[in-house]
């Protein structure tokens, strides 16, 4: 207990799925945890359920990243830890995806953490150093015909927490910057997709033995691996992907 006791983090897109499990997980080892997200109700709901603070947020929206910024210096006077977890799943192939929903894609899913990055680095730099987690994705190593947008986004997310891991080494601001795969991951999400299709015990079990490992991950999966990465046990981690997704990648 107490891994990160005494760290403020920010976690966006806490509302539910990976970003709830990684906020409850950050608050059973002491960290001040503020999710945000832009389903309001749904952000409210986890903050009292987790035992943590709510803001709301558009994170593609500049400004209202300055101002959450300015919030939790207000509130907290610091900031240690930021997970840039927000993201949507556009779906389409090249040809059948429309030029606005690529965009979006690309808007929500990397756009969102430069902006992030861009709006912390300086109160984490004035706070002493800390972390920052940027999702990515399995999908950023293993291509689908029909994700052409989420496919390239989450590519880019790893070289970006890459570029911007290097400049805070030769900043010495002391913030690390690491990226995070998950594989395919049994949130609410993916339970609605897998009820959604025609027969969801076949898809159920074609999602499971998609990974070597033979099932699904757990949302837990990914909010140890948070965790350890908003600690100082990985102090000397830094523009690494840390891949958890069940082999997928390999196979």
């Amino acid at each position: 207990m107490g891994r990160v006791s005494g760290k403020v983090v920010l976690l966006t897109g806490g509302a539910m799925g990976l970003g709830k499990a990684a906020a409850k997980a950050l608050v059973a080892e002491g960290a001040q945890v503020v999710i945000t997200d832009i389903d309001e109700d749904a952000g409210r709901a986890t903050a009292q359920e987790v035992g943590c603070s709510f803001i709301d947020q558009d994170v593609t929206d500049w400004d209202r990243w300055l101002a959450v910024i300015a919030k939790i210096e207000r509130d907290h006077g610091r900031l240690d830890v930021l997970v840039n977890n927000a993201a949507i799943t556009v779906f389409g192939s090249v040809m059948d995806i429309s030029v606005e929903d690529f965009r979006r894609c690309y808007t929500v899913d990397v756009d969102s953490i430069f902006m992030g990055c861009k709006a912390a680095i300086p109160l984490m730099a004035r706070s002493g150093g800390g972390s920052i987690v940027n999702f990515s994705s399995a999908a950023a190593n293993k291509p689908s015909a029909d994700l052409a947008a989420y496919n390239s986004a989450k590519a880019a997310v790893p070289m970006l927490t890459k570029s911007i891991a290097l400049w805070c080494a030769r900043e010495k601001n002391g913030i690390r910057v690491n990226s995070v795969q998950p594989g395919t991951i049994l949130t609410p999400n993916v339970e609605s997709v897998i009820a959604g299709t025609p027969d969801p015990d076949a898809t159920r079990e074609a999602f499971s033995v998609a990974q070597p490992v033979g099932h699904m991950g757990e949302p837990e999966d990914i909010a140890h691996l948070v965790v350890y990465l908003a600690s100082d046990e990985s102090r000397f981690a830094t523009g690494a992907p840390f891949i958890v997704d069940g082999g997928l990648s390999i196979a």
